[in-house]
């Protein structure tokens, strides 16, 4: 492997070169950084397309950095407008997660971060060119090339340029961020995020984007949504405490079973040496961990009553605008007939496979022990009334 590519101070070169800026605002993302690029180096097995995916990624989430560090120098207004009471979607992946966030994201009075806005942000989106700024197209072919590199992929998860983006493609640009570690088989940098790393800063910077993002229009309220939330709880409600957190559950044993088929999957673009029994060796204990997390969150206050709302997966594929009305019920907001409409179609033009089903992925595929696992799932599936699927 060509190890250079993975030289801290150049990766940084590069951006600062291809930007023509050197200011990183906080030095937060350092620690991150090599933590990452030591084990890019030592532990993801990449080949040498993925040497060039994993660099490109890196001076990439740089050199954005770079670009909202001197937007914000130069409009220092833009730190002043608010971000209130953002709706947050938690809970573990697979679990019905993205279909939600795009269907609360047709709701007008919602801002959700589209893909192509959270991967070229600067300059910040201008609502007058919504829909025709050149940067839409070029996302969308990057996209495209990803679905290219390794077919099928979203069938497990959708893409789009106009697509609502998840938080850890904001998140990593601290180097603080779960994308990492799904992309990549990056073991020692994941341990250090989920045990070790201090998240606030990653919050920080996410604020940082989310006014970057709404430099050019009035502050709306922000619809967000990542699972990696879950084990970050503490840090998401210190940045923003007036959060509104929705948390999807769905049966541990299947979101084991999912996970481990995506991440596997995923790490085919830069990996040769890949496969879902790896993936369930290092995301299964991953897994019960943000959930044991979730609930100790409640436990203690942090997560309060009346600040969660929860959606059951089982419930959600039955009759997912039954869901949606009980949502809106919760939040306190009428679901107009404007957005129901809006819903619908989007439903109907991305109908999904109802979190695959079973027809992508098996849990025998894992090598892990059902028993003991369900053993494991009983105070979280007890506590939230969550039913067993049936596993093969």
């Amino acid at each position: 492997m060509a190890t250079y590519s993975f030289d801290r101070d150049q990766l940084v070169e590069t951006a600062i070169n291809d930007t023509n800026l050197d200011d990183f605002g906080e030095p937060t993302w350092e620690e991150g950084l090599d933590r990452l690029l030591d084990d890019l180096v030592q532990e993801a097995r990449l080949h040498e397309l993925g040497v060039d995916i994993a660099a490109g990624d890196v001076t990439t989430y740089l050199s954005t950095r770079l670009g909202i560090v001197e937007w914000r120098r130069r409009h220092p207004e833009v730190a002043a407008k608010p971000i209130e009471r953002p709706i947050v979607i938690v809970g573990q992946p697979r679990t019905g997660t993205t279909i939600l966030y795009d269907l609360l994201a047709q709701d007008p009075r919602l801002r959700a971060p589209l893909s192509w806005e959270v991967d070229l942000p600067v300059p910040p989106p201008d609502p007058a060119t919504s829909n025709t700024d050149p940067r839409i197209a070029e996302v969308q072919a990057k996209l495209d090339m990803a679905d290219l590199l390794i077919p099928g992929f979203t069938d497990f998860h959708p893409m789009g340029a106009l697509l609502a983006q998840e938080c850890v493609r904001m998140t990593a640009g601290d180097f603080r961020s779960m994308i990492f570690n799904t992309q990549y088989r990056v073991p020692n940098y994941e341990r250090w995020l989920l045990d070790e790393a201090d998240m606030a800063p990653a919050y920080r910077w996410h604020r940082v984007y989310l006014q970057h993002l709404q430099a050019n229009q009035s502050p709306q309220q922000w619809l967000l949504k990542s699972p990696a939330h879950l084990w970050c709880l503490d840090a998401l409600l210190a940045e923003y405490p007036d959060a509104v957190v929705i948390q999807t559950h769905r049966d541990p044993l299947k979101v084991v079973a999912s996970v481990s088929a995506l991440v596997a999957h995923l790490r085919q673009m830069a990996s040769d040496q890949t496969s879902v029994n790896d993936a369930a060796d290092g995301f299964a204990d991953d897994i019960f961990d943000g959930l044991d997390r979730s609930i100790d969150a409640r436990d203690r206050g942090t997560l309060a009553p009346g600040r969660v709302i929860d959606v059951m997966f089982t419930d959600f594929m039955a009759d997912p605008f039954a869901t949606i009305k009980g949502v809106y019920e919760q939040l306190g907001v009428a679901l107009t007939l404007e957005t129901d409409e809006r819903m619908r179609a989007f439903l109907d033009a991305h109908p999904g496979d109802g979190g695959g089903g079973g027809t992508r992925y098996r849990f025998a595929d894992t090598g892990l022990d059902a028993g003991e696992l369900r053993e494991r799932a009983t105070r979280y599936q007890d506590r939230f009334g969550v039913a067993s699927e049936p596993i093969r």
